[in-house]
């Protein structure tokens, strides 16, 4: 068979077998990231709260009201397909050791902020403004074990740098799966 020929097979096969919505656009994440589909839009888990206390520059104390990613599934999934997120609100990522983490964003819609914490519970990096549908990854290059993602901007407004302090509140009996 010509490669021509093999080519519009293996096509007439990717229609066959996936929903014509998935074989426009067969996205994937960076190297070496084992991913479950979660491109369903109208599919939003359940994912347990709690709240995150950030202390900015200047002494003053920020309480954000968070979603634990604390699977692998919700970890992938974040905050894709949310139209907003309302201030003092957002995500929190539990990783099962300190690495450095990198983001992608090919299926959220909104700009985010991410801001890096390791395990002694200190800011080490914050990504501003994180522009959305892109596969650009998105690292501070140092270890961290947490990712908080709040609107886009908020960590200027709110004066938030490298090296402030966190709390958690909430967290108790969540289990990280790595």
């Amino acid at each position: 068979m010509s490669r021509s020929g093999l080519r519009a097979l293996c096509f007439v096969l990717m229609l066959t077998v996936c929903p014509a919505s998935e074989a426009k656009d067969r996205s994937s994440p960076p190297a070496g990231r084992k991913v479950k589909d979660v491109r369903a839009e109208d599919v939003r888990p359940t994912l347990p709260r709690a709240w995150v206390i950030l202390e900015d520059a200047s002494g003053g104390v920020h309480r954000v009201e968070v979603e634990v990613a604390a699977t692998p599934e919700s970890r992938t999934r974040g905050l894709m397909w949310r139209t907003e997120l309302p201030a003092g609100q957002g995500m929190l990522f539990i990783f099962p050791e300190d690495e450095v983490q990198s983001f992608w964003m090919r299926n959220t819609l909104i700009p985010l902020d991410m801001i890096f914490i390791n395990s002694a519970r200190r800011i080490v990096g914050i990504v501003e403004r994180a522009e959305p549908r892109t596969r650009t990854p998105r690292s501070v290059g140092e270890p961290g074990r947490y990712v908080l993602e709040v609107p886009g901007g908020w960590s200027r407004e709110v004066g938030l740098a490298s090296g402030g302090t966190v709390r958690f509140q909430g967290l108790e009996g969540i289990r990280v799966i790595p």
